[in-house]
């Protein structure tokens, strides 16, 4: 049986509403897990036809979650961010994501951003999901299309970030 959107948000909103911190996170990563191996999931929503490169899929009213579908098609690279306040999963469903995780040696101080230095480096391939806590930082470097789920603890639009800069 497949695996659509609102059972997804549905699987999430309990796991938050059961524990809306780490064990809350696990949990809502596994559901993600789940969509990537949903063949049908995976092609409605980060199929051919979407080119879209963040789309809001779904915005929980309640608890403020959301789920997004995002499209590259070309090679794209970030730099190293948090989420602000909140948290995040990357779900990988086509493609490769090769992710970095980042410490601060030093803060922010005004309009001068903190000093991130590399921590460690790996790649998240299709089916993989990773969770990002509040206040990680990482940086995604993506060397040709992918598409993947994530999962905003909020909406990121909507949140303001750490101003941070590799060392």
């Amino acid at each position: 049986m497949n695996y659509t959107l609102d059972e997804f948000a549905t699987d999430c909103r309990m796991a938050l509403q059961a524990n809306h911190g780490p064990e809350g996170y696990e949990a809502v990563r596994q559901h993600v897990m789940r969509a990537l191996t949903d063949e049908l999931f995976v092609a409605t929503y980060l199929g051919e036809d979407n080119t879209i490169q963040r789309q809001i899929l779904y915005e929980d009213s309640e608890l403020g979650f959301c789920i997004c579908a995002h499209v590259y098609d070309e090679a794209k690279e970030g730099s190293p961010h948090d989420h602000g306040p909140t948290w995040a999963i990357y779900g990988q469903a086509i493609g490769e994501t090769k992710m970095t995780d980042w410490e601060i040696v030093s803060p922010p101080e005004g309009d001068v951003p903190g000093k991130v230095r590399l921590v460690r480096s790996y790649t998240l391939i299709a089916g993989d999901a990773h969770v990002y806590k509040p206040g990680d930082i990482h940086a995604p470097l993506r060397d040709g299309p992918t598409r993947l789920i994530r999962i905003e603890g909020q909406n990121t639009d909507k949140v303001k970030r750490t101003l941070l800069e590799a060392v």
